[in-house]
This record gives C-alpha cells, sequence and structure tokens, in this order.
C-alpha cells in the first residue's frame, strides 16, 4: 500500500497549494526523452507491470521467477538469488538476492517492495490493467504505482550495482515479497520468522512515503516514513435472554452495547510524539497559515497544549497521528424484528500508535465500557507492536544530501503512516524499516487500488536515480 494516508495528512497541512481534484483528469506530465539505462529499466518495469500478481489468479513467483532470471544474467551467482516459496502457497512466492559487501563487520541493508496487486477488471478500466501503456507523461497499469514502482527499482539497482563493478562495504539485500495487499499468507512475515538470515539486516527501505506534486506538477515536499500506526480490531458483544418485544424490558443487549459504544466514541486517546510525528509538526510551521503555524510551535514544546490541540485535531489527519484512535465501524444486533434481542456486537476499529501494547487499548476500551453486560475481546490476532524507527543522522543525511541533488530547495517532511505496510513486520523483527521512495505523486492518489492506477514517466525516472544514488550512499564502498 502506498502512502496514501501519509498523503492525505501532508495535504491537510497543505490546503493553499493542493486543491484535491479527485475527479479530475491528471494534467499531462512532462515529456521524457529516456537515457539507455531508463531503456533498460522500463523494460524490467514493463515485464514486471504486465505479470498478473493478483491474489484471485496471479502468480507472485512468476513474477520473482522472471526478475530472479535478469539478476543472474546480471552476473549474480545461483546462490545469491532465491525464489522462497511455501508449498502450502505455491503462488505467493518472495525474490530474495543479496550483492556482498567488502566487510563482514559491516551489517546488511534491506531493500524491501512488494510485487502483488490489489484486483483489477479490465471491463471497468480504460486501458488493459496488466499492459504497460505510456500516454501524455504517465504510465498507466495496475502495480505501476503500488509497489512496483519501487519493486523495480530496486532490482534495477542491483543489476546496476553489478554491472558497473561496484563493491559495496555491506551487504546489500533485497526482498521483493507478496501478501502486503492480502489478510492471508505474507512473505516477508514469512521471511523474517522462517528465513531470518535471507534478509537480517540493520535497517531496511521500503514503501511508505512519496513525494507530493502540487497542480502544476512542481514538486513540492517529499517525505519520510519512519513508524505506522498498529491496526487492531476489537468485538464488543453484549448478550440477554431476550423475548417478545410486546413485553419490552429496560435490559436490553442493544441498549447495552449503544451505550458503551458511545463511552467510547466520546474518549480521546492522550497524545504522544514519536520522531516522525515531532519532525512532521516542525517542519511543517513554515508552510500553514498563520493560526496552525503558532499552534504546531506550541505543540512541539508542548504535546500536551489544551490550545495548540483544539487547532490542530480539528483536522482528521492531524489529529489521527497525535494520538491512537478507535472507532465503531460495524454493527450488528437482533435475529428478528418481533423479538428482544440475544446478542448485540460492535466493530471498533483501532488504529495504535506505535510502541504501544495492544493490550494496554483492549484494557482501556474495558474501562470505558464499563457494564459488565458487554465484553471486550481481540477480533484478531494482535499484530506486532514495536517502537518506531529513529530518525538518525545516519538515516536522514544521506536522504537530505541526496534529495538537494535531485530536487533543490525541496522539504523533506518526516511522516507517521497511519495506513500499514509490510514494515510493520520488519519494524517488530528488529529490524528499523524507512519508508522513502522519491516518486513524487500527485493530490488524488494516482488510482492507487483503484481504476486507472498510473505513475508518472518523470517521477518514475528522477525517483531511480535518487535511490539508486541513496543505496550507494548508505552502502558505502567504491
Amino acid at each position: 500500500m502506498k502512502a496514501l494516508f501519509a498523503t492525505t495528512a501532508a495535504l491537510a497541512a497543505l490546503p493553499l497549494l493542493v486543491p484535491v481534484l479527485a475527479n479530475a483528469q491528471p494534467t499531462p506530465g512532462p515529456q521524457v526523452t529516456p537515457r539507455a539505462d531508463q531503456t533498460a529499466f522500463r523494460a524490467l518495469y514493463k515485464e514486471l507491470v504486465e505479470i498478473d500478481t493478483t491474489l484471485s489468479k496471479g502468480s507472485c513467483t512468476a513474477a520473482a521467477e522472471a526478475i530472479g532470471a535478469r539478476l543472474k544474467a546480471a552476473g549474480y551467482p545461483e546462490g545469491d538469488v532465491k525464489v522462497v516459496v511455501d508449498p502450502k502457497y505455491p503462488r505467493e512466492g518472495s525474490l530474495v538476492a543479496v550483492l556482498r559487501g567488502s566487510d563482514a563487520k559491516s551489517k546488511p541493508m534491506l531493500l524491501l517492495a512488494h510485487i502483488d496487486v490489489v484486483e483489477a477488471k479490465r471491463e471497468d478500466w480504460t486501458r488493459d490493467p496488466f499492459k504497460l501503456v505510456e500516454e501524455n507523461g504517465y504510465f498507466y497499469g495496475r502495480g505501476t504505482s503500488d509497489d512496483k514502482a519501487q519493486a523495480a527499482i530496486w532490482a534495477d539497482t542491483l543489476v546496476r550495482l553489478k554491472q558497473s563493478g561496484f563493491k559495496p562495504k555491506r551487504d546489500i539485500k533485497m526482498a521483493l515479497t507478496c501478501g502486503e495487499e492480502s489478510e492471508g499468507y505474507n512473505g516477508i512475515e514469512d521471511l523474517v520468522k522462517n528465513h531470518r538470515p535471507l534478509v537480517d539486516a540493520e535497517f531496511a527501505l521500503n514503501e511508505g512515503a512519496d513525494g507530493l506534486l502540487d497542480e502544476t506538477g512542481k514538486e513540492i515536499v517529499l517525505e519520510v516514513q519512519a513508524g505506522e500506526k498498529v491496526y487492531q480490531d476489537f468485538t464488543l458483544t453484549a448478550t440477554n435472554p431476550g423475548g417478545h418485544s410486546s413485553r419490552p424490558v429496560a435490559d436490553n443487549a442493544i441498549y447495552h452495547l449503544t451505550a458503551a459504544v458511545g463511552r467510547i466514541g466520546a474518549y480521546q486517546f492522550p497524545t504522544r510524539f514519536i520522531d516522525a510525528t515531532r519532525g512532521y509538526f516542525t517542519q511543517m510551521q513554515a508552510r500553514v497559515p498563520a493560526e496552525q503555524a503558532a499552534a504546531m510551535k506550541a505543540l512541539v514544546a508542548n504535546v500536551e497544549d489544551p490550545e495548540a490541540l483544539k487547532v490542530l485535531t480539528r483536522d482528521a489527519g492531524w489529529n489521527s497521528i497525535l494520538r491512537t484512535t478507535c472507532v465503531a465501524t460495524m454493527v450488528n444486533a437482533g435475529h428478528a424484528p418481533n423479538a428482544l434481542p440475544q446478542r448485540a456486537t460492535a466493530n471498533i476499529n483501532c488504529r495504535i500508535l506505535p510502541g504501544t501494547p495492544v493490550e494496554e487499548v483492549k484494557a482501556k476500551l474495558t474501562e470505558l465500557v464499563a457494564d459488565p453486560a458487554v465484553t471486550v475481546a481481540l477480533a484478531h490476532e494482535a499484530k506486532p507492536v514495536s517502537p518506531p524507527p529513529a530518525l538518525t543522522p545516519a538515516i536522514m543525511g544521506p536522504i537530505q544530501k541526496n534529495a538537494a541533488k535531485q530536487w533543490p530547495g525541496v522539504p523533506i517532511v518526516p511522516i507517521l503512516l497511519t495506513g500499514a505496510t509490510d514494515g510493520v513486520h520488519t519494524n517488530a523483527a528488529g529490524i528499523p524499516t524507512y519508508g522513502v521512495s522519491g516518486l513524487f505523486g500527485n493530490a488524488d492518489g494516482d488510482g492507487v487500488h483503484g481504476l486507472n492506477e498510473r505513475m508518472r514517466v518523470k517521477s518514475l525516472y528522477d525517483g531511480r536515480d535518487f535511490l539508486y544514488a541513496l543505496v550507494k550512499d548508505y552502502a558505502g564502498g567504491r
């Protein structure tokens, strides 16, 4: 999943700069005459986009094998390129590869991307979603943005480094995985649990943050994601013997449930900063109207400042990155229109700040429910929880250096992702994971998860140059 939720928050901070036109046609992108190396990259990108990797009928394994063949053709030995397939999920294989470093004491880095895509019906799309089409300065096709752009860049980076004779100081590992877009098997989760040596690293680079274009196509903000909220559903259940509706009683399962849901809805979890959100509100002060800028300044000084919160939490995006949020999303009650309900349930969807235990949130919900007639339970297995990765100079320095070369004057804004990526698994496994792509997109989301998904041609080629230089800086060597 691309950084749509992060982008929403950033757009909220730029109301005067980026009008969101959800149904508008994209402004034609700049025409690009590709260099020879970009033409070779385009062929790799095209091959990856045109391999159907949907859960229903596609095959990540086929895509992994195709990219693996390209790495071997570039000179990688068989032992450094592996397609990992769980026999129970034969179409959901992952590709792992490594460019060996010269210094065994230097810990590896990991390049992470998912190659599965959400479903796409040909009859709904203007163009065939599984054919790469270049039109008006954009590449169209399912996965052109989410996430085959970054997957293709990582694979191309390994090819270029090998062909150029580059000798990194640290190992550069790559994992192109399946299952990020679905709730079943997850490739990177399997790799960190069952094949840890293949992906173990000091840190990882992943999707989760992009760049933002204004309505003229100018680059205005480059995001760096450091942390994501944890998704967790809870089930509230009220039960009752029931009876005939002609003889109502006060003890009603629906009444118990709705009162409990109301108490949860009235509660605001406390605000808390992580590195990314402190950095976000610091950077955005120069880019918002005066009232909001003053509130951000006060908030950075005191994350519980009541007047600052009154101003900033009017915006749902800002509110969501400052605190854990829980909201009722589904209710089911009763078994007949003429009977007192025997059962009433509600789903409470929580997005939990990184580092906050799921059990702590459950305990708070139970406290808020304050009714022995209503139970609170996890709706599914708890997602892994981990502290957010730190935005250290060793991480931010190379990003700032290479972004300044590629996009002079464009500010770098740290973000917390309120959605979720595969980084939840690597962070939980002790591999600090950062979302950085250098891929600039439009305010409407470029059709990610929707119709006519697209990637601006210039953005793809610029992002490729940026990430190639960034990987070399992180890897060291010559």
